[in-house]
């Protein structure tokens, strides 16, 4: 999955960026009242490790 493709599941979930740091981009999840930080790289593949680790702090299945 793309992290566009990520990001768009996440804000129809309710997810919201939070800030913009160097090379990851801040969001927070009122699911699970956690931040979480998601790779800048808007037309690369995420990882399988980081798919999941975004999944689990956010509470959305990706």
């Amino acid at each position: 999955m793309k992290t566009i493709e990520a990001i768009r599941k996440l804000t129809d979930n309710g997810c919201y960026l939070e800030s913009n740091r160097t090379n990851h981009e801040w969001w927070y999840s009122p699911i699970t009242n956690l931040h979480f930080p998601i790779p800048r790289h808007k037309n690369k593949e995420l990882p399988k490790g980081t798919l999941n680790s975004i999944s689990k702090a956010s509470g959305v299945k990706l």
